[in-house]
């Protein structure tokens, strides 16, 4: 299997962000958007997930953060889908269950790299700020991330009372089920993963 890298560059009149992927890392990054929560969120998803990432972003956080947060998961979600390819020899499916902290947050994911855009999200804690971050943006960023990599993923967040924790959580757990998910399939590694022949 080559190589899977991307560079997605994508500019509007809010957000400017370029950012390159390597499925095929070593969960080495550089992220700067601007916003420290998120930049450690996005920190976690390349460490656990073995995806090395560099990202640049910048955009008009002093009005809101919610066009930087969505517009990195849209352009993420296109580096993942470029990089990606026509998906051959690839697991294709993934999941985890991740714990943080005894117990204090739990996050359940499974994800299917079939090609259909979706999200499912539940969130128990429902609290929303972190510092000044809301973290009610991070639904956007998931749903915009799943729309560009073309991607179904489940997300559910079963309890615990720290807010930072159950983000911590499913920022882990995702990047878990990514890593399973891109891995290589040793029995089909030029095969694709679907019974219609086509991804």
């Amino acid at each position: 299997m080559k190589q899977r890298k991307a560079t997605v560059q994508r500019k509007t009149n809010e957000t400017d962000i370029c950012l390159t992927i390597n499925l095929d890392g070593t969960g080495k990054y550089s992220i700067e958007t601007g916003v420290p929560f998120f930049n450690h969120m996005l920190e976690l998803l390349s460490k656990h997930s073995l995806i090395d990432m560099e990202i640049k972003a910048s955009g008009d956080i002093q009005v809101d953060y919610h066009h930087l947060v969505e517009d990195v998961g849209l352009a993420l979600g296109q580096a993942f889908n470029e990089a990606l390819g026509e998906r051959r020899g690839i697991n294709r499916y993934g999941f985890w269950l991740l714990p943080m902290d005894d117990a204090l947050a739990s996050a359940e994911v499974s994800l299917d790299l079939g090609g259909r855009p979706f999200l499912v999200y539940e969130i128990a804690n429902k609290k929303n700020l972190i510092r000044d971050f809301d973290t009610d943006i991070l639904g956007h960023f998931w749903r915009s991330f799943c729309d560009t990599a073309k991607l179904n993923l489940h997300i559910d967040q079963k309890y615990g009372d720290d807010l930072h924790h159950a983000h911590e959580a499913v920022f882990k757990a995702v990047a878990r089920a990514l890593r399973m998910a891109c891995n290589a399939d040793t029995r089909a590694l030029d095969a694709l993963p679907s019974s219609k022949g086509k991804i």
